[in-house]
């Protein structure tokens, strides 16, 4: 009897033991959750479900968006499917808050957002600029471009919103030898300064190679070469870029956002279509999970957030992203049935989404910034 009562009491502190586990694995899960500056409504993780059919949606009219690009007009330029258009994102325990434009507008009044980042970064301003629009067509609105800083400003609310184009955040320069991205340089950063909001993006240009490769050589320190490994480029650039927030971002002052890695779909076999791309496509893929996996570049911006000081929201947009193999302008894009852009989005589309989350994660963290 004593042997069988010694045997339970051990079952049962073994069991104890693992629920203990159990909840501090949980406990530590939602620390680094907050820690990346998650975006939760009633315990609601925003980034985790699936694409919903809505006929409500597109949010806005692309031919109605006076200033839109050409590469992002699919339907200007001749997609004669409409299906892509008609779905919303519908996280697993809640609603995504719609997104409403005046209310952005009121929240913002009197205050400057900058996009910094590269053609998805180009992707997710120019959608917010059109939604905008949308939401406020009968407000006096400017817009320019000049060099690589576009500015869409709402007249009568005082909203600026602006893009700089930089593709790398550190430094890229042009010197006798040729171009030098500098991994431990951030000279740009003077020009981040005194903004209400900022949304960084950076990946899609560290990945070309041969003719495509956007620099000669690549410099950390005194040491220069002429290319090393993409994923290890990537990291030391983004830590510069963190010391830089670190440093310069006064977060009571300033909100912080990292736009997640953008998909991209020329490889059919991540989604278990073999000889598919991105071209052809009418519809998501069912359920909330994508069958490659997630792109490495992902798990590197989740460690250097994780590693700041200051704050930053991570909108999380690969995985829900992932799932759009239908989004991409494939041959509907700027360079016609001669090319195949399976990497950047139609507009109307998925970075509308993208705006919606950024908007919801404004709403669930209790941003009233005017």
């Amino acid at each position: 009897m004593e042997n069988g009562f010694r045997s339970f009491c051990s079952l049962l502190t073994y069991a104890l033991g693992l629920l203990i586990i159990s909840c501090l694995r949980q406990s530590n899960a939602t620390q680094l959750y907050d820690n990346l500056g998650g975006s939760k409504l009633g315990g609601c993780d925003f980034f985790q479900g699936s694409w919903v059919e809505d006929d409500a949606y597109p949010l806005y009219n692309s031919s109605a968006c006076p200033f839109i690009e050409k590469e992002f007009d699919c339907q200007g330029n001749g997609r004669p499917d409409k299906l892509y258009l008609q779905y919303r994102w519908k996280p697993v325990a809640c609603e995504l808050p719609r997104f409403n434009g005046e209310d952005f507008l009121t929240r913002f009044k009197g205050k400057k957002i900058l996009f910094v980042g590269d053609s998805l970064s180009f992707n997710q301003w120019q959608s917010l600029t059109c939604m905008l629009h949308a939401s406020a067509p009968r407000s006096n609105f400017t817009y320019s471009r000049k060099g690589g800083l576009s500015t869409f400003t709402v007249m009568d609310g005082e909203v600026s919103v602006k893009l700089s184009r930089n593709p790398f955040l550190v430094d890229l320069v042009t010197e006798k030898k040729g171009k030098v991205l500098k991994l431990d340089s951030i000279e740009n950063g003077r020009d981040w300064k005194g903004y209400d909001m900022l949304i960084f993006n950076t990946w899609h240009w560290w990945t070309h190679k041969g003719s495509q490769k956007p620099w000669d050589y690549i410099q950390e320190g005194k040491t220069i070469q002429k290319d090393m490994d993409r994923l290890v480029a990537f990291r030391k650039g983004l830590t510069t870029w963190s010391k830089w927030v670190d440093t310069n971002v006064n977060p009571n002052v300033t909100e912080v956002f990292f736009q997640g890695i953008s998909p991209v779909h020329y490889n059919g076999r991540e989604w278990n279509e073999t000889k598919s791309t991105c071209n052809g496509q009418t519809q998501p893929i069912n359920g909330s999970s994508y069958p490659g996996g997630p792109p490495p570049a992902a798990a590197v911006v989740r460690d250097v957030l994780r590693n700041m000081k200051v704050a930053v929201t991570l909108l999380d947009v690969t995985a829900l992203s992932q799932l759009r193999k239908d989004g991409h302008p494939s041959i509907y894009g700027s360079d016609g049935k001669v090319g195949n852009d399976c990497s950047h989005w139609c507009l109307a589309g998925v970075p509308d989404t993208w705006n919606e989350l950024l908007y919801a994660t404004l709403i669930s963290q209790g941003k009233a910034m005017n």
